[in-house]
Order: structure tokens, then C-alpha cells, then sequence
């Protein structure tokens, strides 16, 4: 199998600079309306029980205090930077509709309680990443709402496109008579063609990276065509601060947005559905993957996985692999548990090989203690409360889990850095190989239902050297370590992470 690094495992002088905190970070997803509330954020009347069933248009009152007050959690967790689902004024509880960019949004507690956030997070250094929702507003965004009111004579109106006038703004048995995303008449494009509308958007991004956030993940970055925005804006992001992490939101490959000009990494739906494809297997329920713009369905063996994970290491530069935002899941996808049946051990196998993958690995909150939610029906489930007050609805082993993988990962430095290499694939199996100047770290899995053999070669990694074995996954897993060959006998859906180097590590 192919060596996806430079000879030397390092990135080549000639290739896009990615933030090195980036490399070493353990991300946590936050949809800010159901995580965590605090008392300390008064709330209007009508906001849902915390832990009713949600509804598509309801507000359960989650807070940006309530994540300062759960810090101590994500710290043990082992969470080294948030990613916060949109947090400006809105008026939808996922707050993608914007009114106001420069307005936290009240029910989160306003741009005090951000202040407040942002630096209870720098002190434990946490880093922090916004979500920037720059190729549509809202209906309450003022511009729009100026031509609402005031119809082809507001002087807002060249900052969106329009057929006709007045605007059908609310009639959804009719078409809106003005672009809009994928049609919905509640998200007006912003047309970023008009220079003072991209003006305002570069000053939006400008701003609150001089507030101290350390990143901007783009939503829908690739429905901006406009010539030049996203060069722009990625020169004047890192001309305030080189280490912002700017990455998209796209689902295939992603080539044109990562040559350095643009983005530095981008979400790695193409490695999540592998993973679900891999260690679902045949618990992949079809209904709960398909009609977004990834493909975990139907299952696949580990010969697949290894050419697919192969495919998604050529396609870009080893220092944006190192800086790629990888997931199990989104808000914006059935969760891992719902995709493959509530099996535990899949989304163990697949947390496992992600924590072990080149890239920073971002958890949805919540995956932890073993949420669950679909798309069927709508995404509402996708976005459940957090149960705090309800501990036995946690699955604590699964906790224990995820705290054991990622203190592995912030342990390893080859883990976050070496270089990446397949060396073992078949049916039920795959096995890479991590390496970072003398350290050898092999992480190997068997997804399927039987016990498996695996026999590789040691490829020169301290030969005679008894392997140390450093995380085992449902073993144990017997290892036979002799000459240049390693063989490993292990039981259904199991892993095992091996150092290989050698010595006292």
C-alpha cells in the first residue's frame, strides 16, 4: 500500500502551511440551543423542558454560560477546541438564518456571555472555531428586511438577487422571486458580486477574529462563486492572525478550495462514511445515511476501506491531511449510532481508527455517553438535548472509551504527526502503521463477526522487539511477534493499537 508523506514524514517546503495547534487538537461539535443551559441566562417564557422532545421550530434554551460551566467535563473529556454551530442572532433555534453578525444571539446570552465563553476557554486553552454562514442571511438580516419593507426603491436591494418585486417571502406554494439557498425562501443568497455586500462579509469575518476566536468553519463555502471572496478573505483572516483555522463545509473532494489560497482543511465527510461503511458493516440502515452528500451504503470489507482511505490520502498535501477536521458524525447527519443500528462496537471500531488517523478528530456532542437521532422524519432527533440531569441515561463505558482513545491520541505524538501508512487489509481486517522518527505505532481492527488472523511484516520497526501493547478494543488480542513478522489473533469486532518501537516508550 501506498506512503502518503514526504521520504522524511514531514510536510515539503512546498506545500500549503497549516496551523500546527491544529495538528494536536481534539475537537468537540456544539449545537449551542441543546448542550448546556445556565440559570445565569434569563430566558423568555416559551422555551421548551429541557428534556421534552424537540421540535423543528422550539427552543430548548441552551447557553454560551452553560458551556463555561461544563468545562470541567469537556476538559476531562480531553477536548482541546470547540467547533460552535452558528451563535448570531437568529431567529431559528440551529440560528443558520441570520440577523445580525455582530450579535451574539440573546437566548445564548449575548456578546457578554461570548466575552465570558471565549475566555474561560483561552484560560484551560481551549480553542474556539465559529460557524460563518456567509452565503445566505434571513428574512431579518436588516438589508432584506429593508426590501420587505420598501420593495425595488431600498438601497439595500443590490445586495441580493431578484426576479421581481415585491418579494414572496412567506407564500411557500409559491417561488420566492429571489435566489436563495437551494430554494428555501427563508435563507435569501447574499449576492456577494456586489462589493459592498462582500465588504460587510470581510469585515464580519475580521471582527470577531479580532475578538480572540481561533477559526472560522465556513457553511456551504463552495455556493460563493464570486472570483477572488474566498482568496480575499483568507488574506485578511490571516493577516490579523496566522494561526486562525479556516475550514469548509464540503462533502467530496476539495482540491480547488485547498492549494493554500483558501481554506486550510475541510470537513472529511469522505473518511466518515468509510468509516461507518467499514465498521457498520451490515448494520448500515440505509434510511439513515442516504439523501445527504455522502455514501456509507452500503457496507463495505476491509479491501474497500484500504482503497478508500487510500483515495482520500491522495488527494491533498500530507500538512492539509494533518489538518483536516475529521468526524464520525454532524448535526447535519443521522449520529453514528442511529447509522449502524445501535451498535456500540461500530462506533468504538470507528472512533478508534479516527483517534489513530492523520488530521483532528471532532466528536458531536453527546456521541460520548451514546446519544442517538436520524434524519427521518426531519433533523430534529440529530439535535437532542444534552441529559445532564439524567446520568443513567448515559452510557458511561462508552465515556470511559472515548476518554481512553483521545488521552492515547494527546499521549502520542505519532499519533498526530507521523507519517501514515496501510499495511494489512483483507475481508474482515485492516491494519496502518503510524511513524514519527523512532516510534512505531500499528493500529489494527477486525469488523467482522468471526475471529481473524492477521500476518505482517515488521518493515523494519525494531525487529525482535517485543510489541507493547498500548489500547486493546473487546480482546484480548494474541500477539506473536517473531523475527520480521508480527501475527495477531483477533476476536470479532475488536481492535488493538501496538507500539512497535522498541525500548522504554
Amino acid at each position: 500500500m501506498k506512503h502518503f508523506t514526504s521520504p522524511t514524514g514531514a510536510a515539503a517546503a512546498s506545500e500549503p502551511v497549516t496551523q500546527d495547534w491544529v495538528k494536536h487538537a481534539v475537537f468537540y461539535q456544539i449545537f449551542p440551543d441543546r448542550f448546556a443551559k445556565s440559570a445565569r441566562v434569563e430566558k423568555p417564557s416559551n422555551v421548551q423542558d429541557w428534556d421534552s422532545d424537540p421540535t423543528t421550530h422550539g427552543y430548548k434554551g441552551g447557553d454560551l454560560l452553560g458551556v463555561v460551566e461544563r468545562l470541567d467535563y469537556l476538559q476531562e473529556l480531553g477536548i482541546t477546541a470547540i467547533y460552535f454551530n452558528p451563535i448570531f442572532q437568529s431567529a431559528s433555534n440551529h440560528r443558520y438564518h441570520t440577523h445580525d453578525y455582530y450579535q451574539v444571539d440573546p437566548l445564548l446570552g449575548g456578546n457578554e456571555a461570548f466575552d465570558e465563553m471565549l475566555a474561560a476557554c483561552h484560560a484551560r486553552g481551549i480553542r474556539v472555531v465559529l460557524d460563518g454562514v456567509f452565503n445566505h442571511a434571513s428574512r431579518g438580516f436588516f438589508p432584506f428586511n429593508d426590501i420587505l419593507e420598501n420593495g425595488a426603491e431600498s438601497p439595500w436591494v443590490d445586495w441580493f438577487t431578484f426576479g421581481s418585486h415585491p418579494a414572496n417571502a412567506y407564500d411557500h406554494a409559491k417561488p420566492p422571486g429571489y435566489e436563495a439557498w437551494i430554494g428555501l425562501h427563508a435563507l435569501p443568497k447574499i449576492n456577494t458580486d456586489h462589493p459592498i455586500a462582500r465588504e460587510y462579509l470581510m469585515r464580519v469575518g475580521e471582527y470577531w477574529v479580532r475578538k480572540g476566536i481561533d477559526g472560522w468553519r465556513l457553511d456551504v463555502p463552495e455556493e460563493i462563486t464570486t472570483p477572488g471572496f474566498w482568496e480575499e478573505f483568507r488574506t485578511r483572516i490571516k493577516a490579523i492572525d496566522p494561526e486562525c483555522y479556516i475550514v469548509g463545509e464540503i462533502w467530496h473532494e476539495a482540491r480547488a478550495w485547498l492549494r493554500g489560497d483558501q481554506f486550510d482543511a475541510v470537513m472529511n465527510y469522505p473518511f466518515n462514511a468509510a468509516g461507518i461503511a467499514f465498521c457498520g458493516r451490515h448494520r448500515v440502515v440505509k434510511e439513515a445515511v442516504t439523501g445527504r452528500d455522502y455514501s456509507p451504503w452500503p457496507g463495505i470489507d476491509g479491501r474497500q476501506y484500504a482503497e478508500q482511505i487510500d483515495a482520500i490520502l491522495a488527494m491533498y498535501p500530507w500538512s492539509i491531511q494533518l489538518a483536516q477536521l475529521n468526524l464520525l458524525d454532524s448535526h447535519d447527519t443521522s449520529r453514528f449510532l442511529s447509522a449502524t443500528g445501535d451498535d456500540v462496537d461500530s462506533l468504538k471500531l470507528a472512533a478508534l481508527l479516527m483517534f489513530t488517523f492523520p488530521g483532528a478528530p471532532c466528536v458531536y456532542y453527546g456521541d460520548e455517553i451514546g446519544l442517538t437521532g436520524t434524519l427521518v422524519g426531519g433533523d430534529r432527533w440529530v439535535r437532542k438535548s444534552f441529559p445532564w440531569d439524567h446520568p443513567d441515561r448515559w452510557d458511561n463505558d462508552l465515556l470511559g472509551f472515548f476518554k481512553e482513545v483521545i488521552a492515547l491520541r494527546s499521549g502520542h505524538e505519532v499519533l498526530r504527526t507521523g507519517a501514515y501508512r496501510g499495511v494489512h487489509a483483507t475481508e474482515d481486517t485492516y491494519a496502518a502503521l503510524r511513524s514519527l522518527g523512532g516510534e512505531n505505532v500499528l493500529t489494527a481492527v477486525n469488523t467482522g463477526d468471526v475471529t481473524r488472523d492477521i500476518d505482517i511484516a515488521r518493515d523494519g520497526a525494531a525487529p525482535g522487539a517485543p510489541p507493547r501493547q498500548l489500547f486493546v478494543l473487546n480482546g484480548p488480542v494474541t500477539i506473536n511477534a517473531s523475527g520480521d513478522r508480527l501475527r495477531l489473533t483477533m476476536p470479532p469486532r475488536s481492535g488493538v493499537v501496538l507500539d512497535l518501537s522498541g525500548g522504554d516508550r
